[in-house]
């Protein structure tokens, strides 16, 4: 079975997000299960393309309303990744620094879409499923069957998947005229609510489509930004399928990112060496228990409430924790940190930006880690976090309650219900008397790391989606 992944992103590639990880292990995984899976993405002007051997396999043209642009792919020559990864070039849209953030993103996207369909038909390339990753690609599903120029790939199985329903790429509906020429019968197709939106466009068009856990399909039937009717429009061919992590990539006995590695036989060593690192660089106390946050400065995250959970966890056990933030995005709780971290200086290291170095070294390093996300599709660092041995705290939605059970019921994490700063705290305070408990905190450790977040089994969920 040939099967293309179509996505903006692709970790080590180009990352933003949890995107990136998936798609980069995802056909690995699938790969070894005697599928043929390959990554298409665009070209960005990052340093694996200079760092690795390409070849040119397409050179063509495309129309996009008035304009005409050259279409270049680039192909990975030695699978270093675990796969074949192609890589779209359209000079002046698919030819820049950063993945996300531009004022012309529609066309941009629409011309990855329409580039790599065109490269398709051109070359004859006819797979048994292109496998469409967010909104972004969202109008592929309809382009192969209403596109007159796509009609070598009419019928070919798409599956949409959605790792965030928060984002949906609407746009004015003069954006059709970037599209290929299609059926205008068939407009229907791509309209919401009087304009474009391609996520509805691909779970209308797409053969079947899933969110990457069951807690968050469930949740997009009664909120998805408008599109609650069409979800349960579509509701038989809707599959909730919890993302795997690359437990080659994330393995503390072989992270090469990490001071001193460990396993979960010798988890309090290694850990307590790499905390002691770790609050030795950022001159925290290491005997204190270590309270981490990895992510974006964003409200979907909870990041709002961060300089609230740090202020009063501190002040309200007396100085009695560390709290360390890796993470970047809204100016004004950037700020709020800063002053934070200028009044607590003892307690509180922030690191602003992304660092994947440092990101291994805190799952390694923390005795707990913060999640008080308002939406979380699925969540990844929570299965990093247990795979390190640190036990998450999280709120208790989408994905992060299908992964994480609380101390109570028996599980290994410790869960809240509102994405509120008093709940947060008082998680906290329930994760210092479980600190105390030597012989406790070393149980959650060993169960944590005895979990089994791989992707093997996802993949195969994968490979029964595909034959839907």
């Amino acid at each position: 079975m040939k099967i293309f992944h179509l996505s903006m992103e692709c970790y080590p590639v180009a990352k933003v997000g949890g995107l990136a990880d998936v798609v980069g292990a995802l056909p690995k995984y699938q790969n070894k299960m005697g599928l043929d899976a390959s990554v298409i993405m665009p070209w960005y002007n990052k340093p694996f393309f200079y760092n690795h051997d390409f070849e040119v396999v397409f050179d063509g043209f495309i129309h996009q309303s008035s304009h005409m642009y050259q279409v270049q792919v680039f192909r990975e020559k030695h699978k270093s990744l675990g796969f074949d990864l192609f890589l779209v070039k359209i000079p002046g849209l698919l030819d820049r620094e950063n993945v996300y953030g531009y004022w012309d993103e529609s066309e941009q996207f629409i011309a990855f879409q329409h580039g790599v369909l065109h490269w398709l038909s051109a070359m004859r390339i006819r797979p048994d499923v292109l496998h469409c990753h967010d909104y972004h690609t969202g109008l592929v599903p309809f382009m192969i069957n209403n596109c007159y120029e796509f009609s070598f790939l009419k019928g070919v199985k798409t599956i949409g998947t959605i790792h965030n329903g928060e984002y949906q790429g609407s746009m004015d509906w003069k954006m059709s005229s970037f599209l290929p020429h299609f059926d205008g019968w068939k407009s229907g197709l791509l309209d919401w609510n009087g304009r474009i939106n391609p996520m509805a466009t691909m779970i209308k068009t797409c053969n079947a489509f899933n969110a990457v856990s069951g807690g968050y399909l469930e949740e997009l039937f009664y909120s998805f930004q408008g599109l609650e009717p069409l979800m349960n429009q579509e509701r038989q061919k809707a599959f909730g399928i919890i993302n795997g992590i690359d437990t080659e990539v994330w393995d503390p006995e072989r992270d090469d990112m990490l001071k001193f590695n460990y396993n979960k036989d010798y988890a309090e060593e290694g850990k307590w060496e790499n905390k002691r690192v770790i609050c030795a660089e950022y001159g925290l106390n290491p005997h204190l228990p270590l309270f981490g946050f990895i992510g974006r400065f964003a409200g979907e995250k909870g990041a709002d409430l961060l300089p609230d959970i740090i202020e009063k966890s501190i002040q309200e056990t007396n100085g009695s924790l560390n709290i360390i933030v890796l993470g970047s995005g809204n100016q004004h709780i950037e700020n709020r940190l800063k002053e934070l971290q200028h009044r607590f200086s003892i307690n509180f290291a922030l690191d602003l930006g992304y660092k994947e170095y440092l990101s291994h070294q805190i799952y390694a390093s923390a005795d707990f880690l913060l999640m008080p996300s308002r939406v979380e599709p699925c969540g990844l660092n929570q299965m990093y976090s247990m795979r390190y041995g640190t036990i998450p705290m999280v709120r208790y939605t989408g994905g992060l309650r299908d992964t994480v059970q609380d101390i109570s019921t028996g599980g290994s994490g410790l869960n809240f219900t509102n994405a509120g700063a008093e709940d947060a705290v008082h998680a906290i305070k329930r994760a210092l008397h479980i600190y105390s408990q030597k012989d406790l905190m070393k149980g959650l450790i060993y169960n944590n790391m005895s979990f089994d977040f791989s992707w093997e089994k996802s993949a195969q969920n994968y490979t029964q989606l595909y034959h839907y």
